[in-house]
């Protein structure tokens, strides 16, 4: 699972998962679906930090490094439903507002609905809280070097490792062409909790499995031998909750 600060959880696909008439009236009414995500991650962010200040108001602690902070709410189902749903309201409300069209304002009322619906979820679930949270690396750094690697495309992702060898989620692939070469792997700067991290290199986006065997070392590079490891692991979708913290309904008065 991705950490709620890795960008917005759900994507297009999702929303048109909920609504198949989702894209249709969004090139109708000329509305930046993607934009809606973004705001509706801004939005449920919003929320959620209120969520936390509201748990430890009520003498709960969050399990997180840093302090109550968005860094590391694990994006779990509930949260992913809030999100899709308030996105979807935005996108209507959007149509709506164009338009005037009673249909449009239906479907935002509905949506609106849900996402409340999805907010009762997240408050009888609680939110998900990665004791030490890595977020997702970024993009990594792919050039040749000497080597027989097979001549061909090849997509590299690189994630973080921290001290309890969890993973972070995943980065986007970068892709790179070799010819009587090889691939030489380099990942972002680390955050402080990394310990290490992998890399997962396939001939296809949906197709990596994991090169190295332990852990790189932070600040190393990685040089791809002659013959990409296929029976490996792939990678994962991020970390796992360490803790559920419940959310009081009311605010504790002293």
């Amino acid at each position: 699972m991705a950490l709620y600060t890795d960008g917005p959880p759900s994507s297009i696909d999702d929303l048109s998962a909920q609504d198949s008439q989702l894209l249709s009236v969004a090139t109708t009414e000329q509305i930046d679906v993607t934009q809606k995500l973004a705001l509706a991650h801004e939005q449920v962010g919003i929320e959620v930090e209120a969520l936390l200040r509201r748990m430890i108001a009520a003498g709960y602690r969050t399990g997180i490094e840093s302090g109550p902070n968005l860094g590391g709410v694990v994006v779990t189902k509930p949260v992913k439903l809030w999100h899709t749903f308030v996105s979807l309201k935005l996108v209507y409300g959007d149509a709506y507002y164009n338009q005037l069209n009673d249909r449009y304002g239906h479907k935002r009322d509905d949506f609106e609905q849900q996402a409340k619906w999805a907010y009762e979820k997240v408050l009888a679930a609680g939110l998900g809280i990665a004791r030490s949270p890595l977020p997702q690396a970024a993009t990594p750094t792919v050039t040749g070097a000497t080597g027989a690697l097979a001549a061909g495309t090849y997509y590299v992702s690189t994630c973080w490792v921290n001290a309890t060898g969890e993973e972070g989620a995943p980065s986007i692939p970068a892709s790179y062409t070799v010819t009587n070469q090889t691939l030489l792997v380099q990942a972002g700067t680390a955050p402080a909790n990394a310990t290490g991290w992998n890399v997962y290199v396939g001939t296809a986006p949906d197709q990596l499995t994991k090169q190295n065997g332990a852990p790189l070392a932070p600040g190393g590079a990685w040089l791809q031998p002659g013959v990409l490891a296929t029976s490996t692991k792939s990678p994962g979708d991020g970390q796992k909750p360490s803790y559920f913290y419940p959310v009081p309904r009311l605010i504790q008065r002293g």
